[in-house]
């Protein structure tokens, strides 16, 4: 074998040695970095600390104040019972302080959010939280005529397990001084401009419009401050058919009236029900425009 041979024999040889170390001993350099992705943590939501507000109102020297309150579910504006001791406490509380202080008067406003359903009488649902808490101070003693309702909206309200707890807010004030003259305003506007239902024939039930909820707050608010006023409930009817008939259809109107006030918290003995049939027409019997006005409760003041 010639040098020239050995000689490349021998490069071929370091040349294979080169190789066989980098394979064995370097395989991994070579091999590209892959970055592993950042494990995401599961965000789990936290759900909303439910709001709370408390039974409690103040005037100089006198106050009350507790945590617990009158409480309602989502949508609705019947008290959830049975009140807290502390609640029933503080009505005792209230009670002596009005009738010491007969010019003072308990502002009661009641909370309402716009995603509830409101499916009383009144204007909104914060005004009927309010008037349901104003008939049960005024079933413990304490006189309606000290008693101002109002509706609020709060939207940031939060329930727990669709319960609100205590969505009314108080506040003790001075009796207005020209109360007398406002009620007399507050007559004088129902009068002339009483609260009318319309029928189709022989039906007995109606949803309310928004004017027609205000007007049943403006009769509830007076007959509160009042003593001794009363409304009538009174049912019309157009005079298809025998009139007897027409009577007891228009006494029924009359007497769904009376009992959706009631319902909607006006004492029912300050509620008269009665029917005209088809007695007293606002309008001609001889079409069917005429005859639909006929169909009519008509619901107003007595004094």
């Amino acid at each position: 074998m010639t040098k020239t041979t050995t000689y490349l024999l021998g490069i071929l040889i370091t040349i294979l040695a080169g190789i066989f170390l980098y394979v064995k001993l370097c395989s991994t350099c070579a091999a590209p970095v892959v970055e592993e992705e950042p494990v995401k943590e599961e965000v789990v939501p936290v759900a909303p600390t439910a709001t709370s507000y408390p039974f409690a109102f103040s005037d100089g020297d006198y106050a009350y104040n507790e945590n617990d309150n009158y409480n309602f579910n989502v949508s609705s504006s019947e008290i959830l019972m049975p009140l807290s001791q502390k609640v029933t406490e503080g009505i005792g509380s209230l009670k002596t302080f009005l009738s010491e202080n007969a010019g003072k008067v308990i502002n009661v406003i009641g909370y309402y959010t716009n995603s509830e359903t409101n499916d009383t009488a009144f204007p909104n649902l914060g005004l009927a939280r309010a008037n349901a808490v104003k008939n049960h101070l005024v079933a413990n003693g304490i006189s309606s005529a000290q008693v101002n309702t109002l509706g609020k909206l709060v939207d940031d309200m939060v329930p727990k397990d669709s319960v609100f707890l205590g969505p009314v807010e108080y506040g003790l004030d001075d009796k207005a001084a020209d109360a007398e003259d406002e009620l007399k305003a507050l007559y004088d506007k129902i009068t002339a401009n009483p609260l009318v239902l319309y029928f189709e024939t022989n039906q007995a039930a109606i949803s309310l419009t928004p004017e027609q909820r205000q007007k049943v707050a403006d009769i509830s608010r007076y007959l509160d401050k009042v003593e001794g006023a009363t409304c009538s409930v009174v049912g019309h009817t157009d005079n298809v058919g025998r009139r007897g008939p027409n009577i007891q259809l228009g006494q029924g109107r009359a007497d769904f009236g009376k009992a959706y006030l009631a319902k909607n918290g006006i004492p029912e003995a300050k509620i008269n029900a009665s029917s005209k049939g088809p007695d007293q027409p606002i309008e001609s019997n001889a079409t069917e425009e005429g005859r639909s006005k006929n169909r009519r409760t008509v619901i107003t003041l007595n004094n």
